[in-house]
């Protein structure tokens, strides 16, 4: 099974045995809820009924799970923790939906109709909607249907596939299904993908690593497979894609068999691709493989009866395991997620550092900021553009801009809740780096000043919860380059920036747009100073000064529902000062993670916290995963959120 209680460096709070049985048992990070993979149908040559199912967490051979409605081949399966549902085929062609429940072995009965009858489909789900999309009628198609699983009844129009194609196969995470590869005619490496909680037509993802018909997919969470197929001689490719983000497959291994239209399932963990043709022959081939190893497949055991065309589903695939609990450094010790927002919130995010030498880093790091401890790997951002901007909500995290080794506008986002890969979000309105963080609201967030590389005075805003382009907001009361940034839930601040050293505070009132208004002075007039704060108190933490100091360890505070300017609060833990560090709160802590240093290396890894609504020094944290500078933070917690 997987490992579902927390490590000693992840949990938080204090942990009772009863508690960690439960969370092993049911409530840590995926735990084995789903764990059967049913092959269904397909031909050996003639059409078949069979179901026959594995447990995937073993090995060894099918055993009989009942039979289809209606013997048929060119189907695909998809399934909820409970009922599996097995749509189309190739004969006549056919629109039949049979489906199962997973708690009793037994014979399918009759769900429903797809809107268009076809065979050689692709369909994936998540617990709520199964959807198929392609296929073949006589001629391809282009069509995506849906269905409630929960419920029995005719399949409705989702929207088109950017192609008319079939032979394609589909695999999915709980908000976003694919579909890759197949005939266009002749083979394609098409990657396109949907949202299940809307309707409309597929967007292109990027393409697979080679043009192929009739590969088999299946996938986890966070990566979608893709498994032999026809190119046109028979292939054991395996390569995957990272579901939340966009782009081009990546070789992952190969297959044990060169195969044509197998069928693949999950747990989640743990990848299978059953039967298929190989290469004029049918197999009974059962193949399997660890999702978050890139590796070769292993021999997992034999299917009941060899045949291809078929279909398959599980109760455990990737489109399922986001209603499962997640990590457990996401998780209070009794098993529910930590709250969210101001105050709570205890998620503290840093990305696109660079180190003294090295290139930019396109990692996400993660830190709990309600415990002491080291950061840990979240997943990577789309682009490695250092010196970025930043933004949160109470759920959602972004990055704006930045220097990759040019000057981007490209924002990209990712869900909290769940570790994983950045998704691209839209562009900001110019193209900019350094820009300070973390300024905004629950809903909104802004992205103030930065260099074009001449200073900048522009504020963009965008809406976090959506995806799309930065708008204008407004102008700052001067070019604020290597800035700072605090929120409250009304008000957003920015202070200090170069290469002049301004002492400069600005504000603007979020829920509104226009230029912004003089708040007041820092202490020190400073560039690249780290930022923190709560709804009522913002903290600009070190920063860089004229020669012959060069950088300062002053820590200067204002309210922020008033204005004036700076007190002083205390000096980080470095004697020579810090600049271009990253900062983030909880609303309580706040944390500066990393920084330039004026000694060999020159860069810091060291994470250090105050306590926000007091005054004095900084004490040491903990350390994030290498020494760097230039990154950008947020996190779930700040003063900006309610």
């Amino acid at each position: 099974m997987s490992e579902s209680y927390p490590r000693r460096n992840q949990a938080s709070g204090i942990w009772k045995i009863n508690q960690i049985t439960k969370n092993i048992k049911g409530e840590g990070t995926y735990p084995d809820a789903g764990v059967l993979g049913i092959f269904s149908g397909g031909d050996t040559p003639t059409d078949s009924s069979v179901q026959d199912s594995v447990v995937i967490t073993t090995t060894g051979n099918a055993t009989d799970f009942g039979d289809l409605v209606e013997a048929r081949a060119g189907i695909a399966g998809c399934a909820s923790f409970t009922r599996g549902l097995v749509g189309g085929g190739d004969d006549s062609p056919d629109d039949f939906i049979d489906y199962n429940i997973f708690s009793s072995a037994g014979n399918c009965a009759d769900f429903g109709n797809l809107t268009q009858a076809r065979g050689f489909l692709g369909s994936s789900s998540n617990n709520t909607r199964g959807i198929w999309g392609g296929g073949f009628t006589g001629s391809r198609v282009n069509t995506i249907d849906f269905v409630n699983i929960a419920t029995l009844g005719n399949a409705t129009d989702f929207g088109d596939l950017t192609r008319s194609h079939n032979s394609l196969s589909s695999t999915s995470n709980s908000t976003r299904a694919l579909f890759g590869g197949g005939d266009a005619p002749g083979a394609n490496d098409t990657i396109d993908f949907v949202e299940f909680s809307t309707t409309g037509n597929a967007t292109d993802f990027g393409n697979l690593s080679s043009a192929r018909s009739g590969p088999s997919a299946t996938g986890s969470s966070t990566r979608g497979m893709f498994m032999g197929g026809d190119t046109p001689s028979r292939s054991n490719i395996i390569d995957y894609v990272e579901i939340g983000s966009l782009g081009n497959a990546i070789d992952f291994g190969d297959l044990n068999v060169n195969v044509l239209r197998g069928a693949g399932t999950s747990n989640g963990v743990r990848a299978l691709n059953g039967g298929g043709n190989d290469p004029a022959t049918v197999i009974n081939t059962i193949d399997y493989f660890t999702i978050a190893t890139r590796s070769n497949a292993t021999d997992f055991g034999d299917l009941s009866v060899a045949r291809g065309n078929l279909g398959a589903y599980s109760n455990g695939h990737g489109g399922l395991q986001e209603f499962q609990p997640r990590a457990p450094e996401l998780y209070s010790p009794t098993g529910t997620v930590v709250p969210n927002g101001g105050g709570v919130g205890q998620l503290g995010f840093y990305f696109a550092q660079s180190g003294a030498a090295g290139p930019v880093q396109d990692t996400i790091g993660v830190v709990n900021i309600g415990s002491l401890g080291n950061s840990t790997d979240f997943g990577n951002l789309t682009t490695a553009a250092t010196l970025p901007g930043s933004s949160s909500s109470n759920t959602r995290a972004l990055r704006g801009g930045g220097q990759s080794p040019s000057i981007v506008n490209t924002i990209d986002y990712w869900e909290m809740a769940t570790k994983g890969n950045a998704a691209d979000f839209g562009d900001l309105t110019v193209g900019r780096r350094s820009m300070p963080g973390q300024a905004g609201s629950t809903s909104r967030g802004l992205f103030q000043g930065g260099n074009t590389p001449s200073e900048s005075d522009v504020i963009d805003y965008i809406t976090i919860a959506t995806i799309g382009n930065a708008t204008d907001f407004g102008d700052l009361t001067v070019a604020q380059n290597i800035a700072g940034a605090v929120s409250s839930t009304t008000r957003a601040l920015c202070g200090g920036g170069g290469p002049s050293f301004i002492n400069v505070i600005s504000y603007s009132t979020i829920a509104s747009t226009g230029n912004a208004l003089d708040f007041g002075d820092l202490t020190v007039a400073r560039s690249a100073a780290a930022t923190t704060g709560s709804s009522t108190r913002g903290v600009f933490m070190g920063g860089y000064v004229p020669a012959p100091a060069y950088r300062t360890n002053v820590m200067d505070y204002v309210t922020i529902a008033s204005t004036g300017n700076a007190t002083d609060f205390g000096d980080l833990l470095a004697d020579g000062g810090l600049a271009y560090g990253a900062g983030a709160s909880n609303s309580v802590r706040g944390i500066f993670m990393g920084g330039e240093i004026a000694d060999l290396p020159y860069n810091s890894s060291v994470i250090q916290y105050i306590t926000i609504a007091s005054t004095g020094n900084s004490s040491e944290f903990g350390n994030i995963d290498s020494a760097g500078q230039y990154a950008g933070s947020c996190s779930n917690g700040h003063g900006g959120l309610s």
